[in-house]
């Protein structure tokens, strides 16, 4: 009995000299004291290794139950013989959760064990993998005690990576998405809320297909939402996020000088888009276009500069349409409806006045003559039938027998391009004391000069008056010509 209790004595001091403890780490200098397996040789083989521990399973098991995972011990049995063992060399220090050893003939485990020995501890290094993660097992040359390094996962986090381009689109443009850079991720998902936080769409993407190319049927701001997830099926961190702006359209205004135009032609009518905005940009041009009742195109403008306004002076009058199309930044056009669509009159004044005078001469002796004139002209049909009605005096340059006389007109006036001819009655008082007043046939030709503000118009003419036959008026004797400036106002 007192040798057995002095073997007690012994054993229990080689354990208190081995193992050190302070506070929960336990220190460890030798190893090989108290094997798990007793090993032949300095340098064991792998193979020996490995036997060693195939041929300990039952305390194997029972080692990893005492330290807390009997999971780990099928999965480690199992992968043993395939396993590949590295040769390490552990720096003083190293601290194993746990490791098994052998005393008095039972398995026995020691936890936050830390070696203190004077040189690096020569080991054999393998992995168990379970349940996504690495367990790394070492056991010390030469001894066959199994003990546990570290646990690290087998599956490294899933890293979210999203781009997304364009940033700014319109309405229907591709939209490019792209999850390619995200890591270590079996499963991805992109999704897309607008602007009021509603699910708009959702896409399902994998590493093999990572990149999706989508429109947006409808303007404003969108938030795509991405996550990832590993083997493991967890979805890792909040995802990643991105803004993109689908472009509002122009807001298109129209306003006109007029929409009944009267008496405008030969005035300018202005066309005013300077109204118009872009709610996220800036209108860039607009184009205005004019049509006329049949729906042809008659004029257009493209303008680049604000204020976006066009003039234009109508040469005819009619009913016309003026649009205009105004385009942002974004190349997005709007208009053509109202109120950038408005119809609008352009009439032409009829009835003006004019005055008119020259010179001439007065068959007889062909005496000298200066005339003046003031009437009226109706535009029948505008440049092209007019109607005028004029008197005015003629006065001699010689003295008797001529003298003072008073002429009149009521003639039609046919226009081609500039040019005009008129034809018809005159009368004429008398231009001497011994001659008779009396009806006469008026003829013009002319061209106009100009036509100014206000369908204003300068031109010269030449005029002939002959005496229609009757009792005492020859045309030898009577008949007049006439040079004279016309303007009409």
């Amino acid at each position: 009995m007192k040798n057995k209790k002095l073997i007690f004595v012994v054993i229990g001091l080689l354990i208190a000299l081995s193992v050190n403890t302070w506070a929960e780490t336990k220190k460890i200098d030798q190893m090989g004291r108290y094997p798990f397996a007793r090993v032949k040789g300095k340098v064991p083989t792998q193979d020996v290794m490995k036997m060693l521990v195939t041929r300990y399973a039952s305390d194997l098991k029972y080692g990893f139950e005492q330290a807390g995972y009997p999971d780990l011990y099928e999965p480690f049995l199992a992968q043993l013989n395939a396993a590949s063992f590295t040769e390490k060399s552990l720096p003083v220090g190293t601290i194993f959760p746990w490791m098994l050893f052998r005393s008095k003939g039972k398995v026995q485990v020691i936890k936050d064990v830390e070696w203190a020995g004077k040189a690096p501890l020569d080991v054999y290094s393998f992995t168990v993998t379970k349940d996504y993660k690495n367990y790394e097992f070492v056991m010390p040359r030469p001894c066959g005690n199994v003990a546990l390094l570290n646990v690290v996962e087998a599956i490294p986090p899933a890293v979210c990576d999203l781009k997304v381009s364009p940033a700014k689109v319109n309405v229907n443009d591709a939209v490019n998405i792209d999850m390619s850079g995200s890591q270590f991720a079996t499963s991805m998902e992109v999704a897309i809320y607008d602007g009021a936080g509603s699910l708009v769409a959702t896409e399902a993407l994998t590493p093999a297909n990572p990149k999706w190319q989508t429109k947006f049927d409808k303007p404003g701001d969108y938030t795509l939402k991405a996550k990832v997830a590993n083997q493991r099926g967890d979805v890792t961190g909040p995802g990643c996020e991105f803004k993109i702006h689908v472009n509002l359209p122009p807001v298109c205004k129209l306003s006109i000088t007029c929409t009944d135009c009267k008496d405008f032609v030969g005035k300018p009518i202005v066309f005013d888009a300077s109204a118009s905005n872009d709610p996220d940009g800036q209108i860039v041009k607009a184009n205005f276009e004019v049509t006329d009742a049949k729906g042809a195109v008659i004029d257009s403008f493209m303008d680049t500069e604000a204020p976006f306004t066009w003039e234009k002076i109508f040469d005819a009058p009619g009913n016309y349409t003026v649009t205009v199309t105004v385009f942002d930044d974004m190349g997005v056009a709007a208009g053509g409806a109202e109120p950038c669509r408005i119809p609008f009159a352009v009439t032409q004044k009829k009835l003006f006045f004019l005055a008119e005078g020259g010179l001439g001469l007065l068959r007889g002796t062909y005496t000298g003559v200066v005339w003046a004139r003031l009437g009226i002209l109706y535009k029948i049909v505008p440049d092209s039938l007019d109607f005028i009605l004029s008197f005015g005096p003629g006065i001699p340059v010689t003295g008797a027998p001529w003298t003072m006389f008073v002429m009149g007109n009521a003639l039609l006036n046919v226009h081609a391009g500039p040019a005009f001819v008129a034809g018809g009655l005159g009368f004429s008082t008398k231009d001497q004391e011994t001659r008779k007043g009396g009806i006469d046939a008026v003829g013009q030709v002319g061209v106009e000069l100009f036509k100014g503000a206000n369908s204003s118009v300068g031109s010269i003419f030449g005029e002939l008056r002959a005496p229609i036959i009757t009792s005492g008026r020859s045309f030898d004797e009577n008949h007049k010509l006439l040079l004279g400036f016309r303007y009409i106002f």
